[in-house]
């Protein structure tokens, strides 16, 4: 899951840096050209929703998804490991919501022939189905992390299912800085 994680945030680094990189061409070119590349903001869009749904799966995976966790840490470990199954099982859920609605756009887009309402007239089907693949990634990192989830409580492994799945918290994000820091 971590090389899945890195592989999606250079991947979406890089989208973002092809866009800035395009945008500063554009603004150039508009300046001192007076000439427009038609499209940056449509590329920009589509970039923005790929890298979004992209950092579902990259969030999910290091655990960096919101959860109030005020109380999280004084409870004792079965609590807490019922509540990390539980935020487990609701991404999952949450997961197979954004596939269902998701598919449901990608249905129409197809039923209609939809394009982009732009210069270009992108066939939507094409930056759809990138935006589709990337919140089935999360889809099916959810339902796998939670089905793990599972498997330990059945397996009454607590302390491993704590320890993979409880939220960060301020230590949890410094070693993972000091970690990074000693890597370089």
């Amino acid at each position: 899951m971590d090389r899945l994680s890195t592989l999606l945030s250079w991947l979406f680094g890089g989208l973002l840096l092809a866009l800035s990189g395009l945008v500063a061409a554009e603004t150039v070119s508009r300046k001192l050209f007076n000439f427009s590349f038609q499209g940056a903001d449509e590329l920009g869009g589509y970039v923005l929703a790929i890298g979004g749904a992209l950092s579902f799966t990259v969030a999910l995976i290091e655990r960096a998804h919101i959860r109030i966790d005020l109380l999280h840490h004084r409870f004792g470990r079965r609590t807490q490991a019922l509540l990390n199954v539980l935020a487990s099982l609701v991404l999952a859920c949450l997961g197979l919501f954004l596939a269902r609605y998701g598919w449901l756009v990608i249905r129409d887009t197809l039923e209609y022939q939809s394009t982009a309402p732009t210069a270009w007239a992108t066939p939507m089907i094409y930056p759809q189905s990138v935006w589709y693949a990337a919140l089935l990634t999360f889809t099916v990192a959810s339902l796998w992390l939670a089905w793990r989830a599972l498997r330990r409580l059945a397996r009454a492994d607590l302390d491993t299912l704590n320890r993979e799945f409880h939220p960060k918290g301020a230590l949890d994000e410094l070693e993972d800085e000091l970690q990074d820091l000693r890597r370089r």
